[in-house]
């Protein structure tokens, strides 16, 4: 199923979502059971699991692992359709601020209209090509500068971003993060990590996540290269050291065999700080 789905194009795939979903949309309507800042299921383009659950869970990590305060900046790379941004409503107060950016349009337009009464939470387009999500333009996320000004955020986030990013866009998206970032604060961020343990694993698999091997990275599917990319951790660690950041903390994802009960999330986490 996921080879099929990877074969439809961005737009294709969201419109089969849309159709898929729309009876149980309708009856989230018209029986009143629609929460507030939550999408209908057929917008959701953000992957699987509980919208509600995995937005709290995330944002209770950003207040553990990150030192979140009701009064900071936060930017949130690749915020979708608002998953983490609707619990950050709750922790935020008036003199903290949200900015979110992302480069499918369905899912900013709809957090445009979803937040329209918190004037501290903002919401971006930025068409960026990306052949997993979208196709409608040929900028490139290697040559993106981040449209805010230098150490300005507390807290930046970018969950399941770096995973659907070539290697040039990964270095630059860390520079940018190194330069938008005030000192000391933190950035939490996802990814799958090659380690001599999730190799190993892989190695052991029957049935291995990541089948395409390359010099820095593996891949999920040779033919959707923005599908699923694994970094090998020294050089993404050089990345990062080189932009003036370094790893507080690497929390492994049960992705490569790890308890579920134990890790924060599917893919490794990793806490960077300024």
């Amino acid at each position: 199923m996921r080879k099929l789905y990877y074969l439809l194009s961005p737009k294709l795939r969201r419109i089969i979502r849309r159709l898929y979903y729309l009876p149980v949309d309708i009856f989230s309507t018209i029986s009143n059971r629609k929460q507030e800042l939550v999408p209908p299921q057929g917008l959701i383009f953000t992957g699987r699991g509980d919208f509600v659950k995995i937005g709290d869970s995330i944002a209770q990590q950003l207040v553990r692992l990150c030192g979140l305060k009701p009064e900071h900046k936060v930017l949130d790379i690749g915020c979708g359709i608002g998953r983490i941004a609707r619990p950050l409503t709750s922790i935020l107060n008036k003199e903290g601020s949200y900015e979110g950016f992302d480069i499918v349009k369905d899912g900013i337009e709809w957090c445009r209209k979803g937040y329209a009464k918190y004037p501290n939470f903002h919401f971006s387009y930025i068409p960026l090509k990306n052949d997993l999500y979208n196709l409608s333009t040929e900028s490139k996320a290697s040559q993106f500068v981040f449209p805010y000004p230098d150490n300005h955020f507390n807290v930046i986030v970018s969950t399941s971003v770096f995973t659907h990013m070539q290697e040039a866009e990964v270095e630059n998206y860390i520079k940018e993060i190194a330069r938008v970032l005030e000192k000391g604060g933190r950035c939490f961020a996802t990814f799958f990590l090659l380690t001599k343990e999730s190799i190993e694993f892989l190695d052991n698999s029957s049935n291995p996540f990541f089948k395409y091997r390359y010099g820095n990275y593996f891949l999920h599917d040779k033919k959707v290269k923005d599908a699923n990319i694994a970094y090998k951790y020294d050089v993404l660690q050089n990345m990062i050291t080189s932009a003036g950041l370094r790893i507080a903390s690497h929390h492994p994802g049960w992705w490569s065999g790890g308890s579920k009960a134990e890790c924060l999330d599917f893919q490794d986490v990793l806490v960077i700080t300024k």
